[in-house]
């Protein structure tokens, strides 16, 4: 079991995780109905301060996706101001002195409700947890998975649902079962989507790939970080649709996402991807990634607000 450190934030107050609790006729219980971001927390290479990323862009992701949900009442009760206090205290609280992850999830708070979110109360809970690997060893191994992502007019993909994992945990389940470290979805045209929790990148002609969105995946906030440090390096990046095939034939591919950061993919299916190890342009973007979210550059300003210890 993971650790979660002891203060949480819930329904309006400060309290211990153990008080956190809900009700098992809750909706967000029966219907999945909720939507959550979730924020990495880096130690700066002196150990002097912790690094938020991008607290803003995950407090717009909330505020989208509970849009999307008809949750109207987000920005009206927290604005960023108010988050922003809401985080920083809660990392104080608990003294977080590593790498971190901050889970913040709106959720519908009501009982018995039917399946719907119109016009009923929500609730915000956040807490905070240690930053572990969530795949052993040096890269990964990824199998395209025989369930298809679910479509955008079905469960919006750039809305973090929660209910929506059920789909991820499908295809997760497969590939564990069949060996491999996670799975890759394909859209129901065929397309590359994106793994189970994290975005998919792959190099072709030393162009850097990337699904667009139009192709039922994340509007990831560390898919955008990518986009933005491969302009800074000044490699190429396309956004279009990827072909099943096109995965065989990468010359190196990586996964991202907040609570996985840049991780290499050393084999999809029965292919080897750059003799199964880390490709030039991979370990370029994640060197410098590394190097904005420890602060060890100056490009940071945009991206980090820091705690000092």
């Amino acid at each position: 079991m993971e650790t979660i450190y002891k203060t949480v934030y819930f329904r309006d107050k400060f309290t211990n995780f153990e008080n956190a609790n809900l009700s098992i006729a809750n909706s967000a219980m029966l219907y999945g109905l909720s939507t959550y971001s979730v924020m990495p927390v880096y130690l700066s290479f002196d150990h002097s301060k912790l690094n938020l990323f991008r607290i803003e862009d995950h407090y717009k992701r909330l505020s989208n996706s509970s849009k999307i949900l008809g949750f109207n009442d987000f920005e009206k009760n927290y604005s960023l101001s108010s988050f922003k206090k809401l985080i920083h205290r809660l990392l104080i609280q608990n003294n977080i002195q590593s790498d971190s992850l901050v889970r913040m999830t709106i959720f519908v708070d009501a009982i018995l409700a039917g399946s719907k979110s119109y016009q009923q109360k929500t609730s915000l809970a956040i807490f905070v947890y240690p930053m572990t690997p969530l795949i052993k060893g040096k890269g990964a191994s990824l199998m395209v998975s025989s369930w298809n992502r679910i479509a955008d007019n079905a469960i919006p993909a750039r809305a973090k649902v929660n209910g929506a994992y059920v789909n991820s945990a499908l295809m997760k389940n497969e590939a564990l079962r069949l060996g491999y470290d996670d799975a890759i979805a394909l859209d129901r045209d065929g397309h590359v989507t994106e793994s189970t929790i994290s975005n998919i990148f792959i190099v072709r002609n030393k162009t850097l790939i990337t699904s667009g969105l139009a192709s039922d995946v994340l509007e990831g906030i560390t898919r955008n970080s990518i986009a933005l440090i491969a302009a800074q390096l000044g490699i190429p990046l396309v956004e279009r649709s990827i072909d099943r095939t096109e995965l065989y034939l990468a010359e190196e591919a990586f996964l991202c996402g907040s609570s996985l950061g840049i991780f290499p993919i050393f084999q999809i299916d029965h292919t080897a991807i750059n003799n199964q190890h880390q490709g030039p342009l991979t370990i370029k973007i994640k060197n410098l990634y590394q190097n904005i979210v420890r602060s060890k550059t100056v490009d940071v300003n945009q991206w980090i607000e820091s705690i000092t210890l």
